[in-house]
């Protein structure tokens, strides 16, 4: 049973996660660092077209938004994080599970939930990255655009996506 609560009331799913949301006020530097953990190990495991410099370079940029993404919710397994999911307006901006969660469902219900409550319908996704295309066509996006460079310039292939 899923039960749907607002701002900081976690949202219980399966008995052992939780999915949080996160104000601005309540993203402290630990809190911060331990999702950036986060970040890197799940780059690691699927961004395998990113160099060292690259993923240090592309790091910077991963703290600044989990300090300003307008909704920021964390996903916890015994109130410990291990993934994340960042929107801004209707559209994904991030969505990062550690390696050990990957294909439990939780990406699926952390985007379900974005779509029962946010009206979500954007996102873009690494073209280098074709599990994540995959993982979103399944959840309804199509590619409508194709970008040769990502948002800060870098050259890394940028799909489109939307419902």
């Amino acid at each position: 049973m899923i039960m749907h609560k607002r701002e900081t009331e976690p949202v219980l799913k399966r008995d052992r996660y939780t999915i949080e949301a996160v104000g601005k006020e309540n993203r402290c530097p630990v809190l911060i660092g331990r999702l950036l953990d986060i970040w890197e190990a799940s780059v690691r495991a699927s961004h395998s077209f990113l160099n060292e410099t690259d993923i240090g370079n592309l790091a910077a940029q991963a703290e600044n938004a989990l300090r300003e993404i307008k909704t920021l919710w964390i996903v916890q397994d015994n109130l410990q994080p291990v993934g994340f999911m960042g929107v801004q307006g209707r559209k994904i901006e991030m969505l990062f599970l550690h390696p050990d969660y990957f294909r439990k469902g939780l990406g699926r219900e952390l985007v379900q939930q974005a779509f029962d409550e946010l009206s979500v319908e954007f996102v873009d996704v690494n073209e280098q990255n074709p599990d994540a295309t995959k993982f979103y066509e399944r959840m309804g996006f199509k590619v409508f655009k194709r970008n040769e460079l990502d948002s800060a310039g870098n050259p890394f292939p940028i799909l489109e996506m939307k419902l």
